[in-house]
């Protein structure tokens, strides 16, 4: 897998540009997506997201932190077609890391100001990035080093 400055580049504008990750966990036999609103963390290649404990996601995620999952906009234009597939780690954030990601995930939604949630950082590990703009079925990569 070859990846080029540009592809990092590409990838990381289109996850600042959108806000809905879909998420995929697992535990055992048990498997589980959720769709959340998420803030994209260029310094830590990481989405900053808000979910309770309690969730099904969430306490799989808990018990094991590996997910995958899409982040892809809906068009009916095949050649405007972009989305993410990747893998990653789901933590919860917690001290001092959980302050300073509240206060970039509150900037960049107001509404979660009152909200008590916990916050997660998912780690991304590896991205596919399809952007059928750049030509029809064009893949752009990245992986942690």
């Amino acid at each position: 897998m070859v990846m080029m400055s540009s592809d990092i580049k590409a990838i990381s504008r289109y996850l600042a540009k959108n806000h809905v990750v879909t998420l995929c966990t697992t535990s055992g036999t048990d498997l589980w997506c959720a769709s959340c609103f998420y803030l994209f963390d260029r310094q830590s290649m990481g989405l900053i997201m808000m979910s309770e404990t309690h969730t099904r996601h969430s306490e799989m995620a808990l018990a094991n932190p590996q997910v995958a999952g899409t982040i892809a906009a809906q068009t009916k234009n095949i050649a405007l077609i972009q989305g993410i597939q990747y893998k990653g780690r789901l933590n919860l954030l917690l001290g001092e890391e959980e302050t300073k990601a509240r206060q970039l995930y509150v900037a960049r939604f107001p509404v979660a100001k009152v909200a008590t949630a916990p916050l997660w950082l998912l780690s991304l590990d590896e991205i596919k990035m399809t952007d059928n703009k750049l030509g029809f079925g064009k893949k752009l990569f990245w992986q942690r080093g």
